[in-house]
């Protein structure tokens, strides 16, 4: 089946931007006030640039703004072409884990959500926020969350994928049981891997070239993922929702099947665990569809599909303005009415409580 044009879409990772540091000044105390106005927000940069820019330069508003900064174009050139009835705004703060200062980094965050709530959620009907936190000291993210959850438009948080550590590790539990007491997922999105205090972008190390960095962004998803099973995440919070963003699902089913396989041998270093690994992966953890993997003969996708149960744990994402960004009406031919109605609709109105 193909997307109608009346088929109703929520998309759960759409990158609005800031025109510029500026933007957070008003939300800034000081002394990060002056020193983002002097220096800019500081972010580490990871160091691969795209050869074909990361944003699309048609989505660029007629005031010459940076792509996905102006609400009201935004709205004419995503919202209403694709009959978006929400837009999780993402943004783009979420790699302030990767930075030095935790005191600046959860600074940053802050004033990005107050921004947020401020300057983008109140323009249109569609919009949805997620707030960013800062993962170098869990109780100032705690501190946050606690603080922004009650915004009604507040519908989940999102952290870079690139960490210090693996992101079971119990130093960050109490992150989860701030999210799991709000009813909050949690979505992961990849960014800013090798940069300021984050690990190497692959398990072997710097790649060379943006092409090997892109590519090697699920080895990352797969860590995670392991690590949040393995360390017990979803046995101690068992109603807390993971989302992974922009780490693609080709590589699910290989890590289903091989973690579940070494937990029969292996399950005495982990006795809290209850169930089966892929259990809990598959009632815990959601993944979305862009970059879907398109290979040559697309029914090797769709069989890709059956083995994760997709339409039960699939959500549609554009990930608009990025380069790769998908156009609703023109990928997951062939699936069913009701597989069409959970991926694009259903599943994320459930999840975020639409």
């Amino acid at each position: 089946m193909n997307m109608s044009a009346n088929s109703k879409v929520i998309d759960v990772d759409v990158h609005n931007q800031l025109k510029s540091s500026d933007d957070l000044l008003p939300f800034l105390p000081e002394p990060w006030k002056s020193q983002v106005a002097r220096l800019g927000i500081g972010i580490p940069d990871r160091g691969y640039p795209s050869p074909v820019s990361v944003i699309r330069k048609d989505c660029t508003p007629p005031s010459g703004s940076p792509a996905a900064s102006d609400p009201e174009f935004l709205v004419k050139d995503l919202i209403e072409p694709f009959n978006i009835e929400y837009a999780i705004l993402t943004g783009n703060m979420m790699d302030v884990s990767t930075m030095h200062d935790p005191d600046h980094a959860a600074a940053i965050a802050s004033a990005y959500n107050d921004f947020l709530i401020s300057e983008w959620l109140p323009k249109h009907p569609s919009f949805r926020g997620c707030m960013v936190v800062a993962t170098q000291d869990p109780l100032l993210a705690v501190r946050e969350i606690d603080r922004m959850a009650e915004h009604p438009e507040i519908v989940g948080i999102v952290i870079g994928s690139a960490q210090r550590t693996l992101l079971g590790q119990r130093h960050l539990h109490p992150i989860y049981e701030a999210a799991e007491r709000h009813q909050l997922p949690i979505s992961i999105h990849p960014g800013g891997e090798g940069a300021g205090i984050s690990s190497a972008p692959t398990a072997s190390g710097y790649p060379t070239r943006y092409i090997e960095y892109h590519t090697n962004l699920s080895q990352n998803y797969m860590a995670h993922v392991t690590s949040l099973v393995c360390e017990g995440v979803f046995e101690k919070f068992p109603n807390l929702k993971f989302v992974c963003l922009e780490g693609g699902i080709a590589w699910l089913p290989h890590l289903l099947w091989r973690l579940d396989k070494n937990y029969k041998g292996l399950r005495s270093s982990v006795p809290w665990l209850k169930r089966l690994p892929s259990e809990y992966i598959r009632s815990n953890c959601l993944f979305s569809t862009q970059p879907i993997e398109e290979p040559e003969n697309p029914k090797h996708l769709l069989a890709i599909f059956d083995m994760i149960d997709a339409e039960n744990i699939l959500l549609f994402s554009s990930d608009y303005p990025h380069w790769d960004n998908d156009n609703p009406s023109k990928i997951l031919r062939g699936l069913s009415a009701e597989a069409t109605n959970k991926i694009f609709y259903q599943n994320a109105k459930s999840l975020y409580n639409l």
